[in-house]
């Protein structure tokens, strides 16, 4: 099984090329070579497969083999991977995801490799229906207090396509983000899990987030988090739309009007290639 490692802000994931070989059981596979000792170690694994809609398709499966709905930073990946490999020969492409299918535009670098991409992320879904969350589904969740453990925060739910839920906390780095983040993202308000992104607010432009991801636990980046995040600060009124967003892996810039698409823009970076035997 051959196989690329890439990463977004150090978000990291195996990619496997569908347009040129098969994946059988993909949930499977996915624990196998998301394993950081006995596998490639990753994330997860997203399978770069035709499309009939768009460019290419993405398929994205978190490291305990949950099929997730989208990735910021992964669909930046795919479209850089689509680039330097031959699938497309243009710098805008379109991108099917389970969210959706998605533009973007590519930059290249001096080598003419792909090293900076945007994503239209598409327009926020901000219903508790449309999460999914218990509750009436046509409510909106901003500031809402949610029991955790042995703490009450504030939370604001938004859906990029896959489901988020937004803290604000005044020292992010020291923050137990495992502690609280794994007992928020299988909390029965949420009954297919939640992604849980710990925000500290630096100033009304600028943001340092740590993000507990459903299926995967605290990665390095989320860009569908981040997005939730711009979105979460406009509407609770602590951030502007603009937003540069320092995540543990790198930075992320972000933009909302506060009504249409939410845009990113970040790097995409091939780390190394290989061959996979699966078990």
């Amino acid at each position: 099984m051959k196989f690329v490692k890439m990463h977004g802000a150090g978000n990291d994931y195996v990619y496997i090329d569908c347009f040129r070989q098969t994946v059988e059981e993909p949930e499977r596979l996915a624990r196998e070579i998301s394993d950081r000792h006995f596998g490639v170690g990753g994330d997860g694994m997203i399978l770069i497969e035709p499309s009939k809609q768009a460019d290419v398709k993405m398929r994205i499966f978190n490291a305990d083999g949950s099929e997730a709905e989208m990735c910021g930073n992964g669909v930046r990946c795919v479209a850089k991977y689509a680039f330097d490999h031959g699938l497309v020969d243009r710098t805008e492409i379109t991108i099917e995801t389970g969210a959706g299918n998605l533009p973007l535009t590519m930059f290249a670098n001096a080598r003419e490799h792909i090293d900076k991409v945007r994503v239209n992320m598409g327009a926020p879904r901000l219903t508790r229906g449309e999460l999914p969350m218990v509750g009436a589904a046509h409510e909106q969740v901003i500031n809402m207090e949610l029991e955790v453990l042995d703490r009450t925060f504030q939370i604001t739910c938004v859906s990029m396509g896959n489901p988020h839920c937004v803290i604000y906390v005044d020292d992010v780095a020291n923050f137990p983000v495992q502690r609280y983040g794994q007992a928020i993202e299988n909390h029965e308000l949420f009954p297919r899990r939640i992604n849980v992104e710990f925000v500290e607010i630096l100033s009304p432009n600028e943001v340092r987030q740590r993000t507990w991801e459903r299926g995967a636990g605290e990665t390095q980046a989320c860009g569908t988090g981040s997005s939730a995040v711009t979105v979460a600060g406009v509407l609770t009124g602590r951030t502007k739309g603009k937003l540069l967003n320092h995540l543990t892996g790198g930075d992320l810039e972000m933009e909302w009007d506060g009504k249409n698409a939410v845009f990113m823009t970040g790097p995409a970076v091939e780390v190394f290639s290989g061959e996979y035997i699966p078990r």
